[in-house]
Order: structure tokens, then sequence, then C-alpha cells
């Protein structure tokens, strides 16, 4: 039985709380898993433009969102909705009882999720009501007027109605819940609307928010109910570059690190070293989820201090929050995709660190390590290398998903040796089976290589990167592990094509002299034999010129000379050539520039020889 909306508006002008609370329950439980209401009239058009595509083999272009395909039968429901939010946003202001300002609340979350029907949910007066029922404050806050501005801001007021510390029997718990189910409808609001994010910035909700989140941190209290807070702080930075710098300027860096530390308990000995506890359980779902949203917020922050010299201050800072993200490298969790989640966003804020700042990676004692080189603990890069392996595994999303940690590991591997050797040791050991092409490899060097020639540019960059620098940006090595084929791209782009540099000469170059790349047996017995275009010991074959004269060799090659020229015009393959700098060019244009060159220095040497002659001799030649 479809819910009657009006008979809901009726009863709430009534306010008739009892009613309310009966119609809005069966509302709810109707639409509970409802995210678009106009389904039929989805399903109608959608069929519409399958049969018109079949008929005219022609498709329209695809609207933006489900939500967003309207029809006059669905607009009198539309504005239903919309009266009833309207309605609800006006009730919920009042003085309810906890299980009716629940179930209103859960009703404008279901209708939050419609964006045709957020009209009356991205006011102002909306969204401070909302706010005000989601954020409680120490000194609880509600709503004033601010001068004769003419607007609303948050101001030191009375506590929340419906929460009263001196009675028990479950109302504190009621009112926890009408507070996560207002956060939520703003999740919605803000996350769907573009004028509702523009608003919640004019009424600086952002400080709102923000000053509840410290409030919980520096209380030293065990934080509860904070998942939706800091969800919407997420959404708020991601969605409004300049409420990210409002965040830098009130330290939010440090704060929400201090919130990292709260939440997973930890506690720290000297310098940037945690107290670590090797038998501790796994870390609860709920703990889990608090931080992921809060290292989501913090790379919306930090992302942008990537390549920058910090100063003291803020170097000391990134460090103690590299060594908090180290803890969550090694973290265990409720779950294997809670575990991925989580450490894929911690590795994202470490790609966005500075460089300087992520020697506190390697600067752990290596006494309980479960893996070290060099006397050094590889455990988080070891974690960094698991995490590879499981994003190169399921080949989803891959510029998303795994450009960072192939990004972290390549400049890691250029500022510490250590950690270079250590993936080295992993990714490239010294090559045994020569008969199978390096992509074709089942290990983590063929997934590697096999990305090189991935069709996306910012993929295929940073895996040649990282195998690049594992090489020691040395193009024999790096053409004797992937074969020329795969890595003519990178060397084309760094102008190597000539192979003349093989060691490399950037700020890191000092890097790459302690360490031999030492061949197998089985490597140097074929060593002759592979063809470094393909990267394996190819089968012999027949000589195609073989038993031909002399002049069926020059024939063939005439033929084959004019099949490229044709090819040429009809503008079907460009003939390339290598520059005397390593990268290419076509091949006409550097033939013509090299015989132009070649008259030039002709011309010289003629003019030199003139100079070189008596004066007599001169005057002859030149008449």
């Amino acid at each position: 039985m479809v819910p009657n909306v009006e008979k809901i508006i009726q009863s709430i002008s009534l306010g008739d709380q009892d009613a309310v609370q009966l119609l809005l329950g069966n509302y709810n439980t109707q639409y509970a898993e409802c995210f678009f209401f106009n389904t039929e009239a989805q399903e109608r058009k959608k069929q519409q433009q399958l049969e018109e595509f079949r008929k005219n083999k022609i498709r329209d272009c695809a609207s933006n969102s489900d939500s967003d395909i309207d029809s006059d039968d669905e607009r009198p429901n539309l504005l239903l909705r919309e009266g009833l939010a309207a309605a609800l946003l006006g009730f919920v202001g009042g003085q309810l009882q906890p299980a009716v300002l629940r179930a209103c609340l859960h009703t404008l979350r279901i209708l939050s999720r419609d964006r045709r029907a957020l009209g009356p949910m991205v006011t102002d007066s909306a969204l401070l009501t909302l706010t005000h029922l989601g954020v409680s404050f120490s000194e609880c806050h509600s709503f004033n007027r601010r001068g004769n501005v003419g607007h609303l801001v948050l101001a030191p007021g009375k506590k929340d109605a419906w929460e009263d510390d001196s009675e028990e029997n479950g109302k504190v718990d009621d009112g926890e819940v009408c507070r996560k189910e207002a956060m939520k409808v703003l999740c919605n609001i803000i996350y769907n609307s573009p004028q509702a994010r523009e608003r919640a910035s004019s009424l600086r909700l952002l400080q709102g928010l923000w000053e509840s989140l410290k409030q919980g941190i520096w209380s030293g209290a065990p934080p509860t109910g904070q998942f939706y807070k800091l969800r919407l702080l997420f959404l708020l930075t991601a969605l409004r570059p300049e409420l990210r710098l409002q965040l830098q300027q009130e330290r939010g860096v440090l704060v929400l690190t201090s919130a990292l530390e709260q939440r997973l308990v930890l506690r720290w000995a000297d310098g940037n070293q945690l107290i670590t506890d090797n038998t501790s359980s796994p870390v609860s779902k709920e703990v889990s989820q608090d931080v992921i949203e809060i290292l989501k917020t913090i790379f919306n922050v930090a992302h942008r201090f990537y390549r920058q010299e910090p100063d003291e201050e803020e170097a000391a800072l990134y460090r103690r929050l590299a060594a908090v993200l180290h803890h969550c490298l090694l973290l265990s969790c409720d779950g294997a995709d809670t575990l991925e989640e989580l450490q894929g966003h911690t590795v994202n804020i470490l790609s966005a660190l500075p460089l300087t700042c992520l020697d506190v990676l390697l600067a752990v004692p290596v006494g309980q390590a479960s893996h070290k080189y060099e006397d050094v603990n590889m455990d988080c890069v070891h974690a960094l290398l698991l995490f590879m392996n499981r994003r190169l595994n399921r080949g989803q999303k891959l510029k998303e998903k795994l450009t960072p940690v192939l990004s972290l590991l390549t400049e890691s591997s250029r500022a510490h040796r250590e950690t270079r050797h250590y993936l080295r040791q992993k990714i490239l050991p010294p090559l045994k089976d020569v008969a199978v092409r390096p992509e074709q490899d089942s290990t983590l060097r063929g997934q590697l290589v096999r990305l090189m020639t991935h069709v996306d540019t910012d993929v295929k960059d940073c895996a040649a990167e990282l195998l690049f620098v594992l090489c020691k940006e040395n193009v024999s090595r790096f053409v004797k592990y992937t074969g020329y084929g795969n890595a003519a791209g990178l060397l084309a782009a760094r102008g190597l094509l000539n192979g003349r540099r093989n060691s490399g000469d950037g700020q890191f170059a000092s890097h790459y002299s302690s360490d031999s790349d030492s061949d197998t047996e089985e490597y140097r017995q074929a060593r002759s034999k592979i063809n470094l275009v393909t990267g394996r010991v190819e089968a012999e074959q027949p000589d195609p010129m073989e038993g031909m004269t002399e002049e069926e060799k020059e024939d063939e090659a005439c033929r084959l000379i004019c099949m490229i020229n044709r090819l040429s015009q009809d503008q079907i393959i460009q003939p390339m050539s290598v520059t005397r700098d390593g990268r290419l060019a076509p091949l006409w244009g550097h033939i013509r520039s090299c015989i132009e060159e070649k008259e030039e220095e002709e011309e010289e040497c003629e003019e030199q020889g003139l100079s070189s002659m008596p004066q007599g001799l001169k005057d002859k030649t030149m008449k």
C-alpha cells in the first residue's frame, strides 16, 4: 500500500505527534531502501530509448543521473515530496518526543536522496536546523541572529530539547540516534546539492562542526558517535576548496593527527617512536570507520604540500603523522575489505607528504621486525609491497587505486637506498628464466612490465618509473629486465633511446653507486641469444633472404622502401628515427636536417680552404 503523503502533511500541520509517528513509520518502511522514487518512470523511459535505438540505430546522449529523469506523470509526486520535506523541517524545530523526532529525521534522510526534491532542504534555515540537531557542543549551541547581517549562525545557547541528563531510561541513547540521523541528512544534502555546499560555506557550518570535533578530541573522553561528523567534515573539505584552506589555517593536520592517536589509543616513546603491542586484538569496525574518515580528511588538507619544503615546525608535525601512518599500515582489522580501504587512504596521505619526512618509516627499531634488510626494519615497506600486489591482482580502477602506491615506492626508493635494495630483491631478482617474455611472467616484475604498455598514460608512466628507479636509472639494466619494446616509451620520453646515458643523473644519483647487478649462471649462458627487443631467447628463424642473389636483395629492399613511402604519403604510418639527443623525430625531417648540416659543413670547409690559400691563387679560383 502506497503511503498517503497528503495525510502525513495534514497530520504534521495539526501537530498530532502520535499520528505523525505512525504514518511516517509506514512511509519509512516502504521507502527504506529506495534511492529513486520514480523507478517506474525510469524503466518506461529506458524501454522507450531502447526501442528508439533498435528502430533508428541512434542512441541519444544519456542523462547525468537516473534521478534526473522526469515526466509529467511524476511531477505531482515530486511536489508532494517537496511539501513533505518542507513540513518536516518546520516540525522538527519544535518540542517533539524522541521517537517522533527520530521518525521525522529518518524520513528526511530518505527524501534527501532525491536530488530533485532538495529545494526545501537547501535553505539557510533548513541547514542550520539540521546542524543544530546533529552537532552537540560542550556548551551546547542553538541558533541566533548575528547583528543585523540578516542570516543565521551558530551561537551559544541551550542544550538539545530532547536530551536531559537528569533523566534516564534510554533518553540519552535516543538523543544520540537523532543526532546521527540529522548528520546523515546533512551528508546527503551536501553531497547531492552544489547550492547546499555554497550555503554551508557562507554560513560557516564547518566552524561549528570543527569546534564540536575538537572538543571531543581535547576532552580525552572515549570518542563515540563521531562517524557522521567526520563524514560531513570530509565532504565539506572535499567539495569546497576554500574550506580545505580554512581547515589548514585552523591547524587541521595537527588536530586530526591527535584524533587518530586518540581513536587508535596510541602511546609514544622517545621522539617519533610509538609503543607497539603485537598481541593486541584487531581494530573494531567502528574504530576503523572513524579512522578512515579522518584519513580522508587529512588527505584533503595535506595533499597540497606534496614536494614542498616544510619549515621546522611543519616537518616535526609531518614526521609525527608519518609515524602514525606507519602504525596504520601494520594494523589488523575486522574484515579484509575494511583493512584494504584503510591502507589505501594511508598510502594516499604518505604519497602526498614531503619526501624529507618519510625517513620515519624506516627509523623503527629492528628488534621486533618481521622483515628486515641491511639492519633496517622493513615491515612498512613490505606492507606497501603486499598492498601493491593486491591492487595489481584486482586490476580495477588502476589509476585511482594503484598509482599512489607506485609513486610512493618510486620516490622512497630514490631517497632511501635500503628501500630500493629491498624492493629490487623482491621485484627484480636476478634473471634465471629468459625463455619467457617479461610481460608474460607471472611474478611482480611481469605484472609491472605489462602495465608499461597500459592504455592509461599515468598508470604506464608510474609502473615504468618504478622499474627504472629499481634499475638505478640505468638504460642497459632497464632493457635487460623489461625488453626494449616495453622500455621504449619511457626511454623516448627521457631522451634515452640512443642508450648513451646509463646511470642516474638526478639529485639522488649518488645513491645509485653502491650495489651491483649480479647475473645468474643461466642468464650468462643465454645472454648472447636474447632478443633485446622482446627480452627473451627467441627460437631460431630461417633467413628469409637465403638463396637470393645480391641483385634480388636490392630489388626486395627497393620494393620495401616504396611500400613504406606510399604508406607514409597516405598518412597511414609515419617513419621515425632517433635523434642525437635520444628522442624520436620524423625520419624524412631528420634526413633533411642531416643533409642540411652536411651541406653547411661542406660550405664551411670550402670557406676555410679558400681563406688559407695565397691571395693570387684565391683570385684565380674565384674567377
